[in-house]
């Protein structure tokens, strides 16, 4: 079986370069252009890795504006391409806009072979590294967790193992964690890892239910109970029958509701409002709260023998703060989901939106992020959201690379500032800055500042 090698495209108008480059490159599978129609279309035939890119092309071979088309066209082609360019026209200026423009690398003209073939090696290892590691994302991406949670955290793995080993077993788990984390998505995994999974998930949040209407829509009534009450209604407890009953904030069941809720976990019967008739049911109950419930028993807000029936099992879930790298993960995952339905244009994260992402607490936790994640595709005007359009801080920092690093970044900070209050005066901005005219022409001619 023939080897496969890797792609390079060489755009270059003269052809004894042309020839030479070839030679030189012989561990690769060499194609070849002269001008930007032909080099886009071996770009489409051939999907090159790593392109070596003249700037003085046809029609303009004395200047670079050309090049410069062909390289932003190439770009727009195929992102992930790392365009070397050369040029022999201004080479700092250009190399300095190619850069800018999004090659990769730089060379002056006239070629050195051997330092050429250097960056050109260095180009094809890091195109490979960068497409393994998308990879890798796309297939951590792709798989989910129990009931479809998506998370590559050791933190939220481990629940997910743990509610798979409980959920075969008959009995009473209570989930523990702030709202937002998830905690009916895990109820429902629970639910289809169970003996019981043919059966019905029946959730109900009893926080959204008056304390008046809970009893009813827990166990039912029946015709002429109260007013209204104009015909027989199964409560939730009877409609998931042979299946999953998800009682979400059960910290918020009154009292004496709690009795009749406790009675059921006993007996296994229920007695709708205005009947006498008890009927068995079968159904297990899985429960969740965002409250300590141990500091409701204490204060009597809970009862003690109803908290033992509902814990036989008890899984706390961490927030999305505690679960290492699940932030970036779930951005770039609700991102797919809400760019392709309401802004197709939006392709991906920012380096300044992951670094928000990644140094915000969540509050809210999953249900934040998605919440500003739907937003933010909304209102983005590039490929790339933004953390504006996450309404989130843009300056975190990263660590410098080391003090001198550090320093050089406050003095450009604090450079730029007085110079635009002194309006670009050179004395006043030295005089705010409390240093001499010489020092300040030093500082800017170093810094590579203009006033």
């Amino acid at each position: 079986m023939k080897e496969t090698r890797p792609k390079l495209l060489i755009v270059e108008d003269d052809t004894g370069l042309q020839r030479q480059l070839r030679w030189a490159y012989e561990d690769y599978d060499v194609v070849v252009a002269g001008d930007r129609a032909s080099a886009l279309d071996m770009v489409r035939l051939e999907e090159p890795a790593v392109v070596t890119l003249d700037l003085g092309l046809p029609p303009d071979p004395d200047g670079v504006s050309e090049g410069f088309a062909t390289l932003e066209a190439i770009l727009a082609l195929k992102p992930d391409t790392k365009v070397i360019v050369a040029s022999g026209h201004g080479a700092r200026d250009s190399a300095l806009k190619a850069i800018a423009d999004g090659a990769w690398d730089f060379y002056a003209k006239p070629i050195d072979i051997d330092a050429l073939g250097l960056i050109v090696a260095r180009a094809f290892h890091v195109h490979a590294l960068e497409a393994e590691n998308r990879r890798l994302a796309e297939r951590q991406e792709g798989e989910t967790a129990l009931g479809g949670m998506i998370t590559a955290s050791p933190e939220m793995l481990k629940v997910t193992r743990t509610i798979e080993r409980v959920a075969g077993a008959d009995v009473s788990v209570m989930l523990l964690g702030a709202s937002g984390t998830g905690k009916e998505l895990l109820a429902r995994g629970l639910h289809d890892a169970s003996p019981r999974a043919r059966g019905a998930f029946v959730a109900i949040n009893c926080a959204a239910i008056p304390d008046t209407l809970l009893e009813s829509e827990l166990f039912g009534h029946e015709k002429g109970a109260f007013t209204g009450a104009v015909k027989t209604t199964e409560g939730k407890i009877e409609q998931a029958q042979g299946g999953t009953l998800f009682l979400d904030e059960v910290g918020d069941i009154p009292l004496p509701l709690q009795v009749k809720l406790l009675r059921f976990l006993q007996e296994r019967v229920i007695e709708r409002i205005g009947g006498r008739k008890p009927i068995p049911v079968d159904t297990r109950i899985v429960c969740a709260t965002h409250q300590d419930v141990d500091a409701m028993v204490a204060d009597g807000r809970f009862r003690e023998d109803l908290y033992y029936r509902l814990a036989e099992i008890v899984v706390r879930i961490p927030s999305l703060a505690e679960r290492s790298g699940d932030a970036g993960l779930l951005a770039r995952h609700f991102l797919k989901k809400y760019a392709k339905s309401m802004n197709p244009g939006v392709t991906g994260l920012s380096a300044e939106a992951r670094t928000a992402i990644d140094a915000w607490s969540w509050p809210g936790n999953v249900r934040e992020l998605e919440n500003r994640m739907k937003r933010a595709v909304i209102m983005a005007e590039g490929k790339l959201v933004t953390a504006a359009d996450l309404d989130l801080p843009g300056n975190a920092e990263e660590m410098p690379l080391n003090l001198r690093a550090a320093r050089e970044t406050a003095d450009r900070k604090a450079i730029r500032h007085a110079l635009a209050r002194a309006e670009g005066n050179i004395s006043n901005t030295a005089k705010l800055l409390g240093v001499s005219r010489p020092t300040l022409y030093d500082l800017l001619k170093s810094y590579d500042l203009h006033a």
